[in-house]
């Protein structure tokens, strides 16, 4: 078996994906083990990665109903429709040249797409091949779930279940955590410095806003609801600072920065960082759409989640277990989101509550355990 270096297939459907990637990566070069991220839809058909890719972002930002059905629907079938067959068996033939290229020592899959890919190609050209599957929300959707892929790493007992309740040996899988940034673990011993270096007054009450790597969601009127509250605070009015990260969306961007200038509001309007694990310390709550990694590292950095209008699919679920294990709130709309914010904000008990069921949830460490996997299962191919 090859030395070579260990190839994860990604997906650009968001960053979380190729971001969970990145954590494992680098984990493994602390291990002296080179990485390499690849997008899986670059090997598609062409036709299938532009329908699916940019159809996929266009239906969640304008008929998410319809993705939810979709969902729905492909998560009760009982066996793989001919078209997910044939897309994986002919991406699967089109990443040999690859495959032939990198002679990777094992392939990690942040994404299910690419997971099928990966059985495709055990199944027609090498068996022997090491491959893992890093399920990256806290529900498992049967398009993860392939009998000969050799390893899963997932957040939750329940989707350990779920798999072994689908044929897969126990021992594959493990209750490791989705990966993220182990900096988000890494809690500030002085909030108030952290505030300053930032930018943010130390004793302002800040509230992040998040929706992912492509700003989606309702950013804006999140932030304008936001940016009218005031909370009582020794007899005076003590303004929200909203803090806002919209990824790589620069229409949005430019938006928010208008209107805040437009209004006169505190607003700080972010676009993609690379240290959104400080902006989480610095805050004393986030409001996000419930994307598995930015929940996942929302956990780690023990900050009050208040989730807004999940996507219907796996955001729905990572919304419900998430409210089920006391780590988050959800607000119902706009008109509830203030109350529920305002109730982090207040009401101290409720904080805590929410940072201690966090922490039983939270698995910063996750990246480190996968990457330890990943080392096992490459030497045990070498080995064999």
């Amino acid at each position: 078996m090859s030395q070579g270096p260990v190839l994860f297939l990604s997906a650009r459907v968001g960053e979380g994906h190729r971001t969970a990637a990145d954590a494992v990566r680098m984990r493994l070069a602390a291990r002296g083990m080179r990485g390499e991220v690849v997008d899986s839809y670059r090997y598609a058909a062409s036709l299938f990665s532009k329908v699916v890719s940019d159809g996929y972002i266009g239906m969640v930002r304008t008929i998410p109903q319809v993705y939810g059905f979709i969902y729905d629907r492909a998560e009760r079938a009982t066996a793989a429709g001919g078209f997910r067959v044939w897309a994986s068996e002919f991406t699967a033939r089109n990443l040999r040249g690859l495959m032939e290229r990198l002679r990777p020592s094992a392939v990690v899959c942040t994404h299910a797409f690419p997971c099928g890919v990966m059985a495709a190609y055990k199944r027609l050209y090498d068996p022997s091949l090491p491959v893992m599957g890093i399920v990256t929300d806290f529900v498992v959707h049967p398009f993860w779930i392939y009998k000969n892929v050799d390893a899963y790493a997932v957040a939750t007992p329940e989707i350990r279940a779920a798999l072994v309740g689908r044929g897969i040996e126990p021992e594959r899988i493990g209750v490791d955590g989705i990966p993220v940034d182990p900096r988000f673990g890494e809690l500030p011993e002085d909030r108030g410095a952290l505030r300053e270096q930032l930018g943010l007054p130390r004793d302002a009450t800040v509230a992040l806003v998040m929706g992912g790597g492509l700003g989606l969601g309702p950013v804006a009127a999140t932030v304008r609801a936001l940016a009218r509250t005031a909370l009582p605070e020794r007899g005076r009015a003590a303004p929200v600072i909203p803090v806002v990260i919209v990824g790589k969306n620069k229409r949005l961007e430019r938006r928010l920065a208008e209107e805040a200038r437009r209004d006169g509001a505190d607003v700080r309007v972010l676009g993609f960082v690379e240290n959104v694990f400080d902006w989480m310390h610095a805050a004393d709550v986030l409001v996000t759409k419930p994307g598995g990694l930015t929940t996942s590292e929302a956990l780690a950095a023990r900050v009050p989640l208040v989730l807004l209008r999940p996507l219907p699919g796996q955001e729905e679920r990572n919304s419900r277990y998430l409210v089920s294990r006391g780590a988050a709130l959800r607000a119902r709309g706009g008109g509830d989101l203030m109350r529920v914010v305002d109730a982090v904000l207040t009401g101290e008990r409720v904080a805590e509550r929410l940072r201690e069921n966090a922490a039983a949830l939270a698995h910063p460490d996750a990246a480190e355990r996968i990457a330890a996997r990943i080392a096992a299962l490459a030497h045990a191919a070498v080995s064999a």
